[in-house]
């Protein structure tokens, strides 16, 4: 398969709740729906697919999660990639990735 990288610009999101510390970025609904129809046959648990994630100066590995509410991917950002890179909710962020198939 050919890779395919993608880069969206979005604000990352607090995970609602009392004492959530989760922080994420949606993949918007068109690339969203075109890494499903892309990578479906390769979904792990919960729907996840790994994708290696550049934002700024910082690369990790994670994985993408469906949201159904939604219709897209939620891309969970680390603690250490926030810090790394200064950010915080409701920031706006343009984030590159590849899903790892």
């Amino acid at each position: 398969m050919k890779p395919r990288t993608y880069k969206v610009t979005i604000k990352i999101w607090l995970y609602p709740g009392e004492s959530s510390n989760w922080h994420f970025i949606s993949v918007p609904k068109k690339e969203s729906a075109d890494i499903n129809k892309r990578f479906s046959e390769f979904k792990k648990g919960w729907g996840s697919l790994p994708v290696q994630v550049t934002l700024g100066k910082t690369t990790w590995k994670t994985s993408i999660f469906p949201d159904k509410k939604s219709n897209t991917y939620l891309l969970p950002l680390k603690a250490q990639v926030r810090k790394n890179e200064g950010l915080e909710v409701h920031d706006s962020v343009t984030v590159k990735f590849n899903v790892l198939v």
